[in-house]
């Protein structure tokens, strides 16, 4: 019932962001169908699968080298309103399903590439991952402490928020253009071009030269204790986030910091080591609970650090259902909401191959065509 019901995605199974994107289109209604290769096949479904980024979707086993495999493909991009592939540049087109050939059959189709360096480029055929991508975007530079070294962020910025998130808002784009155009087209999605992207704000800071480049000097990168992590008393943490005067003011009222004659001016870079090494010791004087007693729910900016397992438990988390079990896994709900058409886990993760003959049905295949797909490997 989400608000993409109706939509046809094809997606040519991948790792990381291209998986993303899909999920996020089938957590909003899409009919995602997953092309898997059909030798990577097994035919055991009875076990759960639990990798979740593939969740919401039905999985075909097609052999692309096979031509009746690479026709399969090719009368579901008939159908689709876009296709997605996570290829280096070039591969879709040497196995006959690249954007020109598929958008012969297609005119209003929407074909979603998702690289890392882009279609084009001195570094567009090389290999890379996520923390090359945002090295090379200015963005990994600013993760981390002073006097360390760049931290990558686990893989979020470059393969998910930079990646898988901005291709879906590309595709949905041009899928609306296209209902009006009558006419596709390529959607050329780089992770090293949606992690500059990511950080528009910091370019903003830089261009008004409130932003220092060096390591963990700045507001936002740590460099403000107001702004920070702290360990407590039973070896946990909490993050403080009290950036504006009435939040810190807040901050220092809750703690009974305000009583001990502070720095005047938190601004003040000068007054930061200070006010650093009397935040440290004074959130070391409690435990994180006793802390959450005292600061939660208030204007401080507060909030305990937690790891994946406390977050299911937390009251907030609880409330909103931002973390949900569905099929026997913990896994984050679809996101953002939506008043009257909500979107929803449509299924669990699929193994490759498990919905080739339900999938194909669906759009338009007859038995007798998929009984001759089988018997010439075309589809497993």
């Amino acid at each position: 019932m989400g608000p993409l019901r109706g939509i046809k995605i094809v997606e040519l199974a991948g790792i990381g962001p291209g998986p993303f994107a899909a999920l996020i289109l089938s957590d909003l209604g899409a009919d995602v169908i997953r092309v898997d290769r059909a030798q990577a096949v097994t035919g055991d479904f009875s076990r759960d699968n639990k990798e979740v980024l593939n969740r919401g979707r039905r999985s075909v086993g097609v052999d692309l080298k096979n031509p009746d495999g690479l026709e399969t493909v090719m009368r579901l991009v008939e159908q689709a309103d876009g296709v997605i592939e996570g290829f280096r540049p070039g591969v879709t087109e040497r196995l006959g399903i690249g954007p020109d050939a598929c958008l012969a059959r297609n005119p209003r189709l929407v074909y979603g590439r998702m690289t890392g360096w882009g279609q084009e480029g001195p570094y567009a055929m090389a290999a890379g991952h996520d923390i090359n991508y945002i090295a090379l975007a200015g963005a990994l530079a600013h993760f981390g402490r002073e006097g360390g070294k760049p931290t990558p962020p686990i893989n979020l910025i470059g393969d998910f928020g930079g990646g898988g998130m901005l291709l879906a808002l590309g595709m949905v784009a041009a899928i609306l253009e296209a209902r009006g155009s009558g006419k596709g087209q390529v959607v050329d999605a780089a992770m090293v071009d949606g992690s500059a992207l990511l950080m528009a704000m910091v370019w903003g800071l830089r261009a008004m030269g409130v932003w220092d480049e060096r390591l963990g000097v700045n507001p936002l990168d740590t460099g403000a204790p107001y702004y920070d992590t702290y360990e407590t008393a039973d070896g946990k943490f909490i993050a403080v986030g009290s950036l504006e005067p009435q939040f810190y003011a807040e901050l220092l009222s809750r703690t009974g910091l305000d009583k001990e004659g502070l720095p005047s001016n938190p601004m003040d870079h000068d007054n930061w080591p200070v006010l650093r090494e009397r935040f440290t010791e004074l959130f070391k004087s409690k435990t994180r609970d006793e802390w959450c007693e005292i600061l939660e729910h208030t204007d401080a900016c507060f909030a305990p650090v937690l790891t994946m397992s406390e977050a299911v438990e937390h009251p907030h988390i609880r409330a909103r259902n931002t973390i949900v079990k569905e099929y026997g896994v913990e896994q984050p709900a679809p996101a953002p909401r939506f008043s009257r058409t909500p979107g929803e886990i449509q299924r669990p993760p699929a193994w490759p191959g498990e919905h080739t003959d339900e999938a194909l049905s669906d759009w338009g295949f007859t038995a007798a065509e998929l009984e001759k797909l089988r018997e010439t490997g075309a589809v497993r």
